[in-house]
């Protein structure tokens, strides 16, 4: 019981046991390790708070402070034990050296001139700093120093930073040669990294009007199913396959993803940040009200697994209510990461209706509420970005059948609701519905939901070949060709988006480790 006495919550244990680990990795770092960390962090917390940090604790309540380091984004604390070679600390943050090296490409947040100083540090032998205070005597003070206090002092006093490493070099010619290797290595590494300047057409607002659009075409092609799939809702009765779906949005170009190609060139919308953004997945597997949805479990260490390595910070969330739900949307709304990024990515795993997603304590969520959380106005750090969304949930209670070739709905007068009401009246969205409207989706109980499986499958085999929208034409033709065990019941996945140019991630630096 706390101090007011109430009951401590789920989210208050999860933080104590996060800042407990933080504990232990503190009680494993000695002094040096502590001054390493100062430095190495040098470029993101201010020198006056560093000089009062007299322990790893401390440099943790800074990171932490910044928004640097938090229970759901450990990855810049992985960065530091794994530059100061603390490897066997890494596994209180879920990770491992392997998993850093992969990952440090393209989320590193230590500077390559920083890391270059830290790395010279370590290579300075006793007598090498001997020679080099004795040649800089002139310019240092008359005090004991270590290698890394004294690179650290020439940086402070403005004689050496990453674009004039004049000095440094002599110094290194003279007493250490072997070290050139590092800095030529460092100067390549630095030119390698232009930042392409935002293009005019970056800036421009989404041009009025609007397009013919035409629903998705009935694939219908049955192919055997293992044993085990089920609906992440309960199905009514009579199945009716989807009427076309057009998609109109108050004057934004919608489209989806079965409209008319044009021949002309789109261009391409950067990748070339500091970091590719953030990927947030909500995961829910029980409900206070509603069935358990085993296999959501392999979905989301699939997305977890594939963002990674298309150079996302991963973030998932289990068993998310709506008053949490609404926490971390404002948490990534305002979170200030976004400047620095290429891209934004948000994944639902739940129950669902028509345009609404459940949370985990019963409560219906509007997916446009979800979205409308990231338009420029409300997120300006996205303006202009990527924003892509994945919802796997039912979005109805019909069930497709499968059949040879069937164009006209069971019932004709039915139609099926504009997705209008989901997307942001805005550019740069990308929307993606396990299902068309009206209709459920399924999930294999221990293989995971058709949808997310076949995102994951194609992202690993066509990135950076294919744009997302061709990925995800693949995905509803894989999708479109499954049934269930007995041939009865399909799926067809429904996109739409208002993107501006096309989506291409860049090559990862590494395989994906299956």
């Amino acid at each position: 019981m706390t101090a007011q006495g109430q009951s401590l919550s789920s989210d208050d244990y999860c933080q104590m046991d996060f800042r407990g680990k933080l504990l232990i990795i503190d009680s494993n770092l000695g002094d040096q390790d502590v001054e390493r960390l100062k430095f190495l962090c040098r470029d993101h917390i201010s020198s006056r708070s560093l000089e009062r940090s007299n322990s790893a604790v401390d440099i943790f309540d800074q990171l932490m402070t910044e928004e640097l380091l938090s229970e759901e984004d450990t990855f810049f604390l992985a960065e530091l034990l794994y530059t100061i070679k603390q490897n066997s600390l890494l596994r209180h943050l879920h990770y491992t050296k392997e998993q850093v090296a992969c990952l440090l490409p393209t989320r590193r947040k230590v500077s390559l001139f920083r890391n270059l100083l830290y790395e010279l540090s370590e290579d300075i032998s006793s007598e090498n700093l001997k020679g080099m205070t004795f040649l800089l005597r002139e310019s240092i003070p008359r005090v004991q120093m270590t290698s890394l206090s004294l690179l650290s002092y020439l940086e402070k006093q403005d004689q050496i930073d990453e674009d004039n490493l004049t000095l440094l070099e002599d110094v290194c010619k003279k007493i250490a040669p072997n070290l050139m290797r590092k800095i030529e290595k460092y100067k390549r590494e630095k030119a390698s990294q232009v930042v392409t300047p935002p293009s005019a057409e970056e800036t421009e607002s989404l041009p009025q009007g609007k397009e013919e659009l035409f629903s998705p075409s009935d694939i219908k092609i049955s192919l055997e199913l293992q044993e085990g799939s089920q609906q992440d809702e309960h199905a009514g009765s009579n199945g009716e396959t989807a009427t076309p779906v057009s998609v109109e949005l108050l004057g934004a170009s919608v489209e989806t993803l079965t409209s008319k190609s044009s021949t002309k060139e789109t261009a391409v919308y950067r990748m070339d940040r500091n970091h590719r953004g953030f990927c947030v997945v909500v995961n829910n597997h029980r409900f206070t009200s509603m069935s358990e949805r085993p296999g959501t479990h392999k979905d989301a260490e699939c997305l977890r697994r594939v963002f990674e390595w298309l150079g996302f910070s991963v973030h998932v969330y289990v068993d998310v209510t709506k008053v949490h739900l609404m926490q971390v949307l404002q948490k990534y709304q305002s979170h200030p990461g976004h400047a620095d990024g290429d891209c934004f990515v948000f994944c639902v795993l739940t129950h669902g209706e028509f345009g609404a997603i459940y949370s985990s304590d019963g409560d219906l969520i509007p997916i446009r509420e979800i979205l409308s959380h990231f338009t420029a106005q409300q997120c300006p750090g996205l303006a202009h970005k990527p924003k892509l969304f994945f919802i796997q949930a039912c979005q109805g209670e019909e069930i497709q059948p499968s059949v040879s070739i069937e164009a006209d709905a069971v019932n004709p007068e039915l139609k099926a609701p504009l997705l209008k009401d989901s997307i942001p009246v805005e550019a740069d969205f990308l929307l993606g519905l396990a299902t068309v409207p009206g209709y459920v989706s399924f999930r294999h109980v221990k293989e995971g939901s058709w949808y997310i499986q076949s995102l994951y499958n194609h992202l690993k085999d066509l990135v950076p070949r294919e744009d997302i929208l061709s990925i995800l034409t693949a995905v509803n033709n894989d999708v479109s060709r499954q049934v269930d065990k007995r041939g009865s019941k399909k799926q067809m996945p429904q996109p739409a988006f208002t993107l501006r140019k096309k989506v291409v991630f860049p090559v990862p630096q590494e395989e994906l480790l299956l």
